[in-house]
């Protein structure tokens, strides 16, 4: 049974580190600040100007070159710009198809268009004007009283 079944091929993703745990990953690896410990994971690999990690249960690629992040955000742009398909979105966000969830395409597009012209118009923000400063004067109102105050000594 061995030699007639064909094995499937490697995927081949960029360099990574070989120390990844089960269950969290690259995520023991993160320190902050995270810009630094990415390159400095880049330079431990070569400076590999792509890098692939796990994050979790989330394959990662962390892009460290100028030229290659130009062309990931205008040829492929649309494949960065989707969101990841998560169970919450499908069960608690109705199959994804709220503003947060949708992924990119005609449906995110109106709900943009929807959004910008109906609840962030000028209009409709001078509308809700007095429940923005009804919020704001009960938040001071609530911090000034779990505030502890000082007094200066006599």
């Amino acid at each position: 049974m061995f030699l007639f079944t064909k094995s499937k091929p490697k995927p081949n993703f960029p360099p990574s580190l070989r120390n990844s745990l089960p269950v969290i990953g690259h995520l023991h690896l993160m320190k902050r600040p995270f810009h630094r410990k990415l390159l400095s994971i880049s330079r431990s690999l070569g400076n590999a100007p792509i890098i692939h990690l796990r994050l979790g249960q989330r394959q990662t690629y962390v892009v460290s070159s100028r030229a290659i992040a130009e062309e990931c955000f205008t040829k492929n742009d649309i494949v960065f710009a989707n969101r990841p398909v998560l169970m919450i979105n499908k069960h608690l966000g109705y199959n994804s198809t709220h503003m947060v969830g949708a992924s990119y395409g005609d449906h995110w597009r109106s709900l943009r268009r929807i959004t910008a012209a109906e609840i962030f118009s000028s209009t409709r923000l001078s509308m809700f004007l007095y429940i923005r400063k009804d919020e704001i004067r009960r938040l001071l109102l609530r911090l000034s009283r779990d505030s502890v105050h000082v007094r200066a000594p006599l």
